[in-house]
């Protein structure tokens, strides 16, 4: 574990913040990797999740966590209504070797999200602009609402900015306004139709399977490779402890740890 201070704070969504950590020790990581945060409550109960990174891998000391208030989180809640600027957590990474950029490629990549989960994928165009690597990508993002899209305006710029980048945004409790997007939740002639805008059949899938997505419901990988013919197609489940999610010490109720002070560990 090492000690990282908040540097900064920004609003994302609703319901999602942004939470740029100043590394103590600087670690080299993966587009789609992720770290383990833990927090100590004073009588010893520790909590700790696990939050994919936002940002590219770069020589930079800070990256970013969007991480998503749940109404029945331990941690979440302290970080949106407790935590400050100025403040330190403690973190363990990074973590995952399973889900990640695939590296240069000749053949495109098709990227599916649902919500929160679409932070990793943004490590990965974040990377695909930086490193300039000229593959093809397509992004297809579930969401309840336009309000709701994390990280949409930079999402529009990059649609607008980045060669061979398309895409889609899926919204399931509101109509779409804009021709390249659907109404509706992702199903299999969404994805094939979304696959079809790249230059050629993708090389790599990678579906972090959570929120709206129902690519589970489609039988995953067997459908996604009949429907848009991925041979090398990557999917991470997220479930059990996935970014996100993460393990508790104790059984004691969220209400129970607001009461005890859970708090980072430098406090």
């Amino acid at each position: 574990m090492q000690s990282c201070a908040i540097v900064d704070i920004a609003m994302r969504t609703p319901a999602i913040k942004s939470f740029f950590l100043r590394l103590s020790e600087t670690f080299n990581y993966t587009a789609g990797q992720h770290v383990d945060v833990r927090l100590i409550a004073p009588n010893g109960y520790t909590a700790i999740r696990s939050y994919s990174i936002a940002s590219y891998p770069s020589d930079s000391k800070v990256i970013e966590l969007a991480i998503e208030r749940l109404t029945d989180g331990e941690v979440s809640p302290f970080f949106h209504d407790i935590t400050q600027v100025g403040d330190t957590v403690e973190l363990r990474g990074p973590l995952g070797g399973h889900f990640l950029w695939p590296g240069p490629s000749s053949k495109p990549v098709l990227l599916i999200g649902a919500g929160s989960g679409v932070v990793p994928l943004m490590a990965m165009l974040r990377y695909r602009k930086a490193s300039a690597e000229p593959v093809p990508v397509a992004l297809l993002l579930s969401s309840r609402t336009w309000r709701e899209v994390l990280f949409r305006d930079e999402l529009l710029e990059l649609e607008r900015s980045l060669p061979n980048f398309a895409l889609a945004l899926a919204l399931t409790r509101e109509p779409t306004t804009r021709r390249t997007d659907f109404s509706r939740r992702i199903d299999a002639k969404m994805v094939a139709d979304v696959a079809a805008r790249l230059p050629v059949s993708p090389g790599c899938a990678v579906v972090p399977m959570q929120g709206d997505v129902s690519v589970k419901e489609m039988g995953a990988k067997q459908m996604l490779s009949r429907t848009i013919g991925v041979d090398g197609l990557k999917i991470f489940y997220r479930e059990g402890r996935a970014p996100g999610r993460g393990t508790s010490t104790s059984r004691s109720t969220a209400s129970q740890h607001s009461r005890s002070g859970i708090r980072p560990c430098s406090q």
